[in-house]
Formats: C-alpha cells, sequence, structure tokens
C-alpha cells in the first residue's frame, strides 16, 4: 500500500506501525545504526576509529589559515563584515521567531496543511519562463487573484497567514513580512510540521522520542539555502491568469506541461504530488498512469515507507527551494535594522 506525505495529519492514514527498525541501506555510510525510540545508538565501523578523515584534515588546515588572517590584521574585523554579520545576526533571529510562530499556529490547526501547501505551489507557478514574470512574489493574497477557480478552497489557508502575519509582524524590528515570504515559509513548516508528525507517530505518540528520531534521522539540515533565500518583494498586481491548472480537473499531461514551462520536469512533479490538493493518494494514482512519472511516484512512495524518507523528503526540500524563488530578486538585506551605537566616551572603565 503506498503511503501518503500528509498520513501523518491526524485525518489521514499513519504511515507506519511504532517500533519501525530503520534498515541497513539508510543508514549513514560510515556507521551502523540502531533505531529505537528513546534510545538512538551510533557505532562507528572499527576500521574508522583511529583514521582521519578529508573533512578533518580541510578543517585544520583552514583553521589555520584562518587564525593567520586574523593575527594579520589590524582591525581583526573590517567595519563592513561586521555590518554585515550583524544583519544576518538580525535575519537569523527574525527568521527564527516566524517559523516559530508558525510551527504553534499549524500545530493547532493540522488540517490547514494541505491548503498551505496548494497556496505555496500556485502562488508560485505563475511564474512565465519566457518573460521572466510571475512567480513566488505573493499576488495570490490579491482578491482578484484568490478568486480564480485554481484557487478555490485556499481562502482559508491564505486567512491563517493573515493572523500569522499579525503577530510576525508586532515583533519584526526590520519592517512588516512580505506575504511572498510568508507563503513560503508556512509551507516549510508546513512540510517540517508533517515529518516530524510521522516521526512521532512512529514513536506511538510520545512527542519527546520523536523529535529525537526526526533530529537524528530526518533531513532538517538540508533547509539552509531556502532560508537564505528570505528578502522577497509583493507585487501589487495579480498575475495574469490561465497560468495555473485546476489541479483536481487537470490531466497527468497537463501537470506535465505546466512543469516544463516552469523548467521542471516528471520528477519533480512526482515529489510535489502533495501540493496537488488534499488527496495526495489519489493524486499519485493519476500521476501513476503517466509511464514517464510512475517511476518517481514509485521511488518516493517506497522512501516514504523507511524511517528516515531521505530521498523523498532531501528531493522535496530541493524541489521546493527552487520552486520558491522562481523570478524572484531576493533582498538579503531584508529585515534588517540600524544598531544603536554606543558612545564608547561615556563609558567608565
Amino acid at each position: 500500500m503506498a503511503v501518503s506525505f500528509l498520513s501523518s495529519v491526524p485525518s489521514f492514514l499513519p504511515l507506519l506501525p511504532p517500533q519501525t527498525a530503520i534498515s541497513p541501506a539508510t543508514a549513514h555510510p560510515f556507521h551502523t545504526a540502531r533505531v529505537r525510540c528513546g534510545q538512538i545508538k551510533t557505532d562507528a565501523i572499527a576500521s574508522n576509529e583511529d583514521r582521519f578523515s578529508r573533512r578533518d584534515v580541510l578543517q585544520g588546515f583552514g583553521g589555520t589559515i584562518a587564525l593567520g588572517l586574523l593575527v594579520s590584521s589590524d582591525h581583526m574585523v573590517e567595519p563592513a563584515f561586521a555590518a554585515d554579520l550583524i544583519q544576518r545576526r538580525q535575519r537569523s533571529e527574525f527568521l527564527s521567531n516566524i517559523k516559530g510562530t508558525l510551527f504553534t499556529a499549524i500545530k493547532n490547526n493540522p488540517d490547514i496543511v494541505p491548503s498551505l501547501l496548494t497556496l505555496a505551489l500556485n502562488d508560485a507557478v505563475t511564474y512565465d519562463k519566457a518573460t521572466k514574470t510571475g512567480g513566488p512574489n505573493g499576488s495570490i493574497r490579491l482578491s482578484s487573484e484568490i478568486s480564480r477557480p485554481e484557487n478555490e478552497k485556499l481562502s482559508a489557508a491564505l486567512s491563517f497567514l493573515e493572523e500569522a502575519k499579525k503577530e510576525i509582524d508586532s515583533y519584526s524590528k526590520g519592517g512588516p513580512i512580505s506575504y511572498a515570504d510568508l507563503i513560503q515559509l508556512a509551507a516549510q513548516s508546513a512540510v517540517k510540521s508533517t515529518f516530524l508528525a510521522s516521526a512521532i507517530r512512529k514513536c506511538g505518540g510520545n512527542e519527546e522520542k520523536g523529535q529525537l528520531l526526526y533530529s537524528a534521522y530526518g533531513s532538517s539540515g538540508q533547509w539552509g539555502l531556502f532560508e537564505r533565500e528570505f528578502g522577497r518583494s509583493d507585487t501589487e498586481a495579480p498575475d495574469p491568469e490561465g497560468r495555473v491548472p485546476i489541479w483536481g480537473k487537470a490531466s497527468v499531461q497537463e501537470m506535465k506541461e505546466k512543469f516544463s514551462n516552469i523548467g521542471f520536469g516528471p520528477r519533480q512533479l512526482a515529489v510535489l504530488s502533495a501540493f496537488l490538493g488534499p488527496d495526495q493518494t489519489a493524486i499519485e494514482e493519476l500521476l501513476a498512469s503517466d509511464p514517464d512519472v510512475l517511476p518517481w511516484v514509485q521511488k518516493y512512495q517506497r522512501s516514504r515507507e523507511t524511517v528516515s524518507q531521505t530521498d523523498y523528503e532531501v528531493d522535496l526540500i530541493t524541489t521546493l527551494t527552487k520552486i520558491s524563488r522562481l523570478g524572484q530578486q531576493i533582498n538579503y538585506e531584508a529585515y534588517t535594522y540600524p544598531v544603536k551605537k554606543v558612545d564608547l566616551s561615556k563609558l567608565k572603565l
């Protein structure tokens, strides 16, 4: 039986029974692993215990160079570099707070997950490769766009994000968050919360043990590039009509053509099946009728039956990262703010 990505949401079928053991094939290539909820152990292979890895050597070499550069610098850190570090910290702290807000909101309303995924997809796939227009620019928030047939039943997801935005804007020090950013970050939070919920279910509902399992074997570390692409701007005009299929009525060929128009293929179509509507199982049955998409559907279904779900999760994160910035110019200074300077002459040391 195929396993649905959304099956960890209470209203869907369970993924796997608790206490499922990881297969050797999914373990780290240099380690053997034993998985039990509440007890996760890793044993290094004996032949590798006393050997320096290439990473160890490079890290030591890099540290030596970095130390030399610091010692040779009169001021240790140039002002421009220091300012860049401050901005990175500001953005990182803001992003962390946003993820916390979204995680809590989604946890309290898990049924909103499918709509959040489709909302993010539909905002992004308005991108037109030929004209370089459209994309994840927040246009779906506009009444003339959210009311289109392809966005039917997504109004609740938009209202959900409008409430979250009020809270986020209340603590932002660098201006209000754009809808373009918020919509894509909500999709990320929805994806992560679903994988985490899956891990918790595999641990018999024990949240602490499920979090430990997901931390140990999930792919949360793959989100780095996605989170760096933070600083999209909102458009003030709706994107042209006719660019987004009605996923529930479209044929597989129409879906393939749409994905091809934005630079993607059958692989990306299959991995985003959960974004095409609330009934992922039915969607995958339709996609599997196409010989080009079938192998990828089967690949991700097999992956979802494993503890780590690595193939599926990594490809999903990679595809969402690419689709979430189609045609967008990212402002890497967005949400930063000036820091009050300290008058050192007034300090009594």
